[in-house]
């Protein structure tokens, strides 16, 4: 990044970057001090300055640095608006539960659920959908996706169980190389003591409840609240009785669906066919 380059022809990141070297110079501070107070190595902070460090930087780094600088929340929250601009307006106030859930039950019933994406995938997803977005945009986009997958570096990661129908796998998002990898992510993913994942067949007829894609979010100490998700956007529901409704559907669907042992099966299968 260019000393001289004007603040507006600069990205979100690139700006973030030239306002943590400022501060850091005002405090007559070198990169090494800097990483050393924040946990992170000189060539970390070197990339954060220079704009290049990607996806972006991490919470725990913007958090170092406002403790180091004696900047309050200031780094912190610009890093989070940072985040917020690379998803919709209306999806933000989900991803901000999400980052603090205890279990996360989320059915899906046409595609792979965003969380478990990968970069190819997401890519494909956001190509179609955002038809008129520059490249630099759509990436944007995939890594803001991709960094949703931090809730699993907490100290305490959240419990995710995933049921996807039997169209999320089927319908080819990208071409078969893509469908590939994501499949081939998915067992991965299903590996994790984390993460439980099961498949709502085809075979098993018109889902018992729901037949339109949900997340229900709980937290330690607040009320569980369902999220779902329309052409118009999403929309929180804290409602105990609608809530409770949700929960009792997830539980059919769940009984309903494929076991995690026999979904992995399947997924299995599949992935012989994506790379036929």
């Amino acid at each position: 990044m260019d000393e001289t380059t004007p603040s507006e022809h600069l990205n979100p990141l690139q700006r973030f970057g030239r306002d943590i070297k400022q501060v850091r110079l005002a405090r007559k501070l070198t990169q090494k001090h800097l990483g050393k107070a924040t946990g992170y190595s000189e060539g970390y902070v070197s990339k954060v300055e220079s704009g290049t460090l990607l996806p972006r930087p991490s919470e725990k780094f913007a958090k170092g640095c406002d403790i180091a600088f004696g900047t309050g929340e200031l780094f912190a929250g610009m890093l989070q608006r940072i985040e917020q601009g690379d998803h919709p307006s209306w999806f933000a106030p989900y991803l901000n539960l999400e980052k603090k859930a205890s279990r996360i039950l989320t059915y899906e019933t046409n595609l792979v659920t965003g969380i478990v994406q990968t970069e190819d995938f997401a890519r494909a997803v956001f190509r179609v959908s955002n038809p008129r977005a520059s490249a630099e945009a759509i990436e944007d986009k995939v890594a803001a996706r991709l960094r949703r997958r931090e809730v699993f570096e907490r100290e305490t990661p959240p419990l995710l169980w995933i049921i996807h129908h039997e169209a999320c796998l089927r319908t080819v998002v990208g071409d078969a190389k893509v469908m590939a990898g994501q499949l081939d992510h998915l067992m991965t993913t299903a590996a994790s003591p984390h993460i439980e994942l099961q498949i709502m067949p085809f075979s098993a007829g018109i889902p018992a409840t729901s037949t339109m894609p949900f997340t229900v979010l709980r937290f330690p100490d607040s009320p569980t609240v369902l999220y779902t998700e329309t052409r118009a956007g999403g929309r929180i529901h804290d409602s105990e009785q609608t809530v409770d409704a949700a929960l009792d559907d997830y539980d059919l669907l769940r009984a309903h669906a494929l076991s995690p042992d026999e979904s992995l099966a399947l997924i299995k299968t599949l992935l012989k066919e994506y790379r036929v």
